[in-house]
């Protein structure tokens, strides 16, 4: 099961629907962080907010340069 959501956090869908899952998750964070004041919440933030980023920079990458599989040889 895990293998297959890894395999499909790969795609193109996958890494679009991880990178907005984890900015709602960091604007959940955010604002509890503005509201409470909570250094925890800020860090909660930060974390989601550049897994948000490095999933939209994998999205970028990949539609950019296209996946390049290697080859089974014999």
């Amino acid at each position: 099961m895990l293998k297959q959501l890894n395999h499909w956090h790969r795609t193109g869908l996958g890494l679009l629907v991880y990178a907005v899952a984890e900015l709602a998750i960091a604007y959940g964070f955010a604002s509890l962080s503005i509201d409470r004041g909570n250094l925890w919440y800020y860090l909660l933030t930060l974390i989601f907010l550049v897994g948000t980023l490095r999933n939209l920079f994998m999205l970028i990458g990949s539609l950019l340069h296209g996946r390049h599989k290697a080859s089974k040889t014999r």
